[in-house]
């Protein structure tokens, strides 16, 4: 009689475990599956809004892709790897784009480098995690004279800014290089706020592009005072530090970092 309890009792704490480890795998197998699927609707939202992006500059300036090899994929850590695209902008300068998924997070990175215009240089990063959104957008102000030209531009530019007042704030706390900085927005929001988001790119970029068609060429000696200054700002990146040029200086090496600073990400070299 003990024996046949003592067997029920082992029977029954048998299945108690394998009814938890049950549950325990069909949870994680649902955490998988929504990671996954919030992932992918992240991943389009990216892709749509660096298409976007590009169209813009297509269709304001004469835009030709510099061949990247297999420097289009470049690994950083065993999360990060991203996918490079480096363009050629005729009569503005460099522009790069940067894109990874990590899973639970998605994030792209655009800048556009003037070196032909008396223009600010343009930083954007967008990030997606799982379902919460951060969106910088950043206008340094990497240039020898502004003139009243320049401010003009810098007024339109804030002023499509402040049509998205409505979009949450993100506090950053600030680097070296954030006194260059003219016009700027830090917002974060949710999926809902993905085309609010979009518009906030789409319309600062359209409106960065066109004013750009009004700039003059400057001349080679201006040129090269423009590149030089952005060069300043660049080597300070790789000398003083930053979050993200931490990042790769820690990845890449001081030396390769820089190489893909002047090479690709700022294309200062190329001109």
């Amino acid at each position: 009689m003990w024996n046949t309890l003592s067997q029920m009792k082992k029977n029954l704490t048998g299945k108690k475990m394998y009814l938890t480890l049950g549950i325990t795998c069909a949870c994680i197998i649902a955490v998988v599956i929504a990671i996954s699927t919030i992932a992918n609707i992240n991943v389009q939202c990216m892709n749509k809004c660096t298409e976007s992006a590009l169209n813009i500059v297509k269709n304001n300036f004469e835009v030709s892709q510099i061949d990247l090899g297999n420097k289009s994929k470049m690994q950083l850590n065993a999360l990060i790897k991203f996918d490079v695209e480096q363009y050629d902008i005729k009569d503005i300068g460099n522009l790069s784009i940067m894109k990874v998924n990590m899973g639970i997070m998605q994030m792209f990175t655009f800048i556009v480098t003037p070196i032909h215009k008396n223009m600010p240089l343009l930083s954007v990063d967008y990030m997606y995690i799982l379902g919460k959104r951060k969106s910088y957008i950043e206008y340094y102000d990497l240039v020898e004279t502004k003139d009243s030209t320049y401010l003009k531009l810098l007024n339109k530019l804030d002023s499509v800014i402040k049509n998205f007042d409505y979009l949450k704030n993100v506090e950053v706390t600030p680097d070296w290089h954030y006194s260059l900085l003219t016009v700027k927005t830090f917002k974060a929001g949710k999926i809902k706020n993905d085309k609010d988001l979009h518009f906030l790119l789409e319309n600062s970029l359209m409106e960065y592009f066109i004013s750009a068609k009004e700039l003059q060429n400057l001349n080679n000696e201006k040129l090269l005072q423009k590149k030089q200054i952005t060069l300043e700002y660049t080597n300070g990146l790789i000398e003083k530090g930053g979050v993200s040029t931490d990042i790769f200086k820690k990845s890449l090496g001081t030396q390769a970092t820089k190489r893909f600073f002047d090479e690709t990400l700022f294309g200062t070299a190329n001109y």
